[in-house]
């Protein structure tokens, strides 16, 4: 009988971590406009906490889209990246319940694996071109 592997295996490497497949995450922008005093009556902190409680974040310097502060990115996992999901950019994201619905999004799997609550469509901003390396 072969031996059972003890540690991740080439898969779990390529997918993730030795737990699972790599999960939806969420990018969250935090700079020079988002999640400053500039976007008042927002509690910037919490937004995160909230956000941390469903799925992994990364918090990010500027994405250069500062006039739809707060920006977030919620990042397909890797089964929706299969499916052929790309990341999913929100802005203007000044309210609690937009947070509780990409929150709630995001756990159920996020692009590609669940759908997109539709009031998140009010929120859905182009991501910014990318300049070409000089």
């Amino acid at each position: 009988m072969p031996a059972t592997p003890t540690g991740p295996t080439t898969d779990d490497k390529r997918l993730g971590t030795a737990t699972g497949p790599v999960p939806c995450r969420v990018v969250v922008c935090r700079d020079c406009c988002c999640g400053t005093p500039k976007v008042t009556g927002v509690d910037h902190a919490a937004q995160i906490e909230r956000l941390r409680a469903a799925v992994p974040v990364r918090v990010s310097d500027c994405l250069d889209v500062c006039e739809h502060a707060n920006v977030i990115v919620v990042q397909p996992s890797a089964e929706g990246r299969a499916a052929g999901a790309r990341p999913v950019w929100l802005g203007l994201v000044n309210d609690p319940d937009a947070t509780e619905d990409i929150a709630a999004w995001a756990r159920a799997g996020g692009p590609g694996v669940a759908p997109r609550p539709d009031i998140l469509d009010l929120y859905a901003i182009t991501p910014p071109r990318r300049r070409p390396a000089s």
